[in-house]
């Protein structure tokens, strides 16, 4: 079954380049502690330390605010990361902001842990459904208020595997 595409993997690709080269002049010289939020970024970050010319400590966290295709409104941590932050350069990589609710809620805890910077890239940005303020550093699209899937995103589960980020149109 095929899904309406919003973003080309072509598209996907030059962008997450692009993102790369500016993080990668914007922490020259520093190594940086990269924190992908599971599980939907996973594809993004990948693709994005690839392109990055620094030390990166690569780390992961899982969170959970979901289900189906509403926001629960509450975070729950499934796993941390083990590495101690204090005085490093932290990069948040988000595979979409749309109510800010998980990655506001993940800067704060971050801050706490006295980093030298903490910073986010994500994949999405939907302005529309913003209900927590949020800092996008590193942004590779902003995009209507659609429910996608593909390129990591999912829909329980699902659709993680799509080479481009498509529109979720409810057939299964």
């Amino acid at each position: 079954m095929s899904y309406p595409e919003l973003i080309s993997r072509e598209e996907i690709r030059k962008r997450v380049e692009e993102l790369g080269q500016q993080i990668t002049k914007d922490y020259a010289g520093e190594e940086l502690v990269v924190v992908g939020v599971l599980k939907g970024s996973f594809v993004f970050c990948a693709d994005l330390i690839r392109e990055l010319n620094l030390p990166v400590h690569l780390e992961f966290m899982s969170v959970s605010s979901y289900e189906g295709t509403e926001s629960t409104g509450n975070l729950k941590i499934n796993l941390d990361i083990s590495t101690n932050v204090e005085g490093k350069n932290v990069l948040l990589v988000e595979d979409i902001v749309d109510t800010g609710f998980t990655i506001s809620t993940l800067s704060k805890l971050f801050k706490n842990k006295n980093p030298k910077s903490v910073k986010l890239a994500t994949l999405l940005y939907k302005p529309a459904r913003l209900e927590h303020k949020v800092d996008i550093d590193y942004l590779a699209f902003e995009i209507e208020d659609h429910f996608v899937i593909g390129y990591g995103l999912d829909f329980n589960g699902r659709f993680r595997e799509l080479p481009y980020v498509g529109i979720y149109d409810g057939e299964v």
